[in-house]
């Protein structure tokens, strides 16, 4: 018998397990700056609302994004701790495929394919394009809102556009426990898609007054 706990921390914080392939409990912290203190709690949270525990999971999948970078270090790192200190494997999808894979089994999925946006601050989105599959054939990306595909959207950052969302507009965690294995594996390394805003100097600033007061022509 399999259990399978997905966490996701691109967005808000959501958590949902999977017994043999069903959903058996999926809840959610709907607050985007709160991942550490209510991650553990979350998921201590969904295990009880299954009867289980945490040695009952045999495996993890975790959601690497893309997202802001204070959310998903909080979500990886949880799921590789859990992972080690269980024994079970961890299996990182990008959450964007997550959201497609809801929308593609649904009867209204575009022929011509579609796109899963999501808010990435800064006035910007992430965003990734699918087939009517499911499958991603380009992404993902960071961008203006504007610089989308005119094609339907979905996901929780689709609302940013302007445009209307026609497919899942949040990501299922139950699902993402129950289908994790059928999604193409992203590894555990977060997809921040920009740079840390605090970045480490690479280059060294003289303290020295000598040189500038000789560019000023000052013995």
């Amino acid at each position: 018998m399999s259990l399978v706990l997905a966490i996701d921390t691109a967005t808000d914080v959501r958590a949902g397990l999977a017994r043999d392939g069903r959903v058996v409990a999926a809840d959610v912290v709907a607050d985007r700056r709160a991942h550490a203190e209510q991650l553990l709690p979350l998921i201590r949270r969904v295990l009880a609302a299954a009867g289980a525990t945490p040695a009952d999971v045999t495996g993890i999948v975790v959601g690497v994004g893309p997202g802001p970078f204070t959310g998903l270090r909080v979500g990886v790192a949880a799921a590789v701790t859990l992972g080690e200190v269980l024994g079970v494997a961890v299996r990182g999808v990008c959450s964007l495929d997550v959201v497609a894979l809801e929308w593609a089994a649904r009867a209204d999925v575009p022929g011509d394919g579609f796109v899963v946006a999501a808010d990435a601050r800064r006035k910007e989105v992430y965003w990734a394009r699918y087939d009517s599959a499911g499958a991603r054939v380009d992404g993902p990306f960071v961008t203006a809102p504007e610089a989308l595909p005119d094609l339907q959207l979905a996901g929780p950052g689709a609302v940013l556009t302007g445009r209307e969302c026609s497919g899942p507009d949040s990501l299922d965690a139950g699902l993402m426990a129950a289908a994790g294995d059928r999604l193409a594996d992203a590894g555990i390394e977060p997809l921040y898609l920009r740079r840390p805003d605090a970045e480490v100097p690479t280059t060294r600033k003289s303290t020295l007054l000598q040189p500038r007061l000789a560019r000023m022509g000052k013995p």
